[in-house]
């Protein structure tokens, strides 16, 4: 009873001592640095949405500095820098009814991700990130283009999360 006592009291600091060390996460992710620096995303893709790289940037930005406990870093000497453009913003049909009529349209969104690890260059990566959602071809893209761009910022912000710090 004693020794259950005492494992639980000390559970709290070992709890805090690893994630203080700065090398681990419980997320998985394995982080060596302190700081990082993300640039806003340039948007490249054929249609342009004027609100869609402050959203995205927004969104890849809270996933890292939520999961790693780095420090944002304005500057070219961050151990991390993550920089990209929005290269798809396309609506299309994916689901016809009576091969005639859509029944289904679908939202992709492409984002072409360059990251750089100043501590590890091993880690380097340019890669295009790509996730879509659908939506019933009766609504349209403004009526669901709100809830459809913050889905699937959460997914691409995920993939990159993982891609940079947990090397899935």
């Amino acid at each position: 009873m004693a020794k259950r006592l005492l494992l639980l009291l000390m559970l709290p600091f070992v709890v805090v001592a690893f994630a203080g060390c700065g090398v681990y996460s419980f997320t998985g992710a394995s982080i060596e640095g302190s700081t990082i620096n993300i640039r806003t995303l340039d948007n490249k893709a054929r249609n342009v949405v004027p609100s869609l790289s402050p959203a995205l940037t927004s969104k890849i930005r809270s996933r890292i500095l939520s999961q790693t406990g780095l420090s944002p870093a304005n500057t070219e000497t961050a151990d991390y820098d993550i920089s990209g453009s929005i290269t798809q913003y396309n609506v299309s049909v994916t689901g016809v009814q009576n091969t005639q009529t859509a029944s289904q349209n679908r939202l992709t969104i492409s984002i072409q991700i360059k990251f750089k690890n100043r501590l590890d260059e091993k880690a380097n990566f340019t890669e295009t990130f790509t996730r879509f959602a659908d939506f019933a071809a009766n609504q349209t893209l403004q009526s669901v283009e709100g809830k459809l761009v913050e889905e699937i910022g959460d997914q691409l912000a995920n993939d990159i999360f993982n891609k940079a710090f947990v090397n899935w």
